[in-house]
């Protein structure tokens, strides 16, 4: 399995942010694609958010203008969990090898999600920290984006702002209602330095749980969907609900149980979990 070199690390904790090729095998990728592909068939013959999480909520969202003519799949919760294919990716792959690299050696998955802009889907994602979702005793957590498509600067990329993994957590709540995001001055300032994350089909974005970042819609003819795996140390112990539940929660996906806790001060408020199938509905009344 790939591991990351001195350099890597460095340059991963110095700007918070790190893409990398070939994060899984080029079967694994086929695999994730064909039940992807399955899931926007079957979203056709849905109007509205589909399926079951664990908690009750829907585990496929679909953004409004979705129709059987333009699917518009925009989140699949926990695949994991209906799918060997991702389930393999999180037991057996190079991402994994590289967050252990990171945070490790022993690392347990929180969640994982499939977030897809298809062709011509109009849901934006605005500036946040993951941690502040999903706030741990400690903040080594990576959250890891493997790309399914080519990404490019045409169809949605991630955008990051080099650095704010250093900043301060910024608060998701706006006039007091949990927007999700941050406010508009600090999603200005941010926008400042934003970095497009592009690359192959089968790379991953390995990105410290507390940098910031945000993507557009997706104007063009090619979808951009990423598996993504919020993985922590083993150590770092969550402090709220899980908003993305699954019977894979808090697997070992490398190492050993440490049997401790480790802690380190910070402070912030209490997330919410969204009512409906993901976040974007919170992000967009914002």
């Amino acid at each position: 399995m790939t591991t990351l070199s001195n350099r890597d690390k460095s340059l991963f904790w110095k700007q918070g942010y790190l893409t990398v090729e070939k994060a899984v095998s080029s079967a694994q990728l086929a695999a994730m694609r064909r039940d992807f592909a399955a899931w926007v068939e079957e979203s056709r013959r849905h109007e509205a958010p589909f399926g079951e999480m664990r908690d009750g909520r829907a585990r496929f969202d679909i953004e409004p203008e979705h129709c059987p003519d333009h699917p518009a799949l925009r989140r699949i919760a926990s695949p994991s969990e209906i799918s060997d294919a991702y389930l393999d990716v999180l037991k057996n792959s190079a991402m994994t090898c590289m967050v252990a690299d990171l945070v490790g050696p022993d690392i347990r998955l929180h969640h994982c999600k499939i977030n897809s802009k298809l062709p011509r889907t109009a849901t934006t994602v605005k500036w946040h920290q993951d941690f502040t979702f999903d706030p741990h005793s400690n903040d080594d957590l990576v959250t890891a984006l493997v790309f399914l498509d080519d990404v490019t600067s045409d169809n949605g990329p991630l955008q990051v702002a080099p650095g704010s993994h250093k900043g301060p957590l910024l608060s998701l709540w706006q006039n007091g209602v949990f927007t999700g995001a941050v406010s508009e001055h600090a999603a200005q300032e941010l926008s400042r330095t934003a970095v497009e994350q592009t690359g192959e089909a089968g790379s991953v974005c390995l990105m410290h749980s507390r940098l910031a970042h945000a993507s557009t819609a997706n104007n063009s003819d090619t979808a951009r969907t990423l598996f993504i795996a919020a993985i922590a140390a083993a150590d770092a112990i969550p402090l709220a609900i899980n908003a993305v539940p699954s019977r894979h929660a808090g697997m070992l996906l490398a190492g050993s149980e440490p049997r401790r806790i480790r802690s380190t001060a910070f402070e912030m408020e209490i997330p919410e979990v969204p009512e409906g199938a993901s976040f974007f509905e919170e992000q967009a009344a914002s």
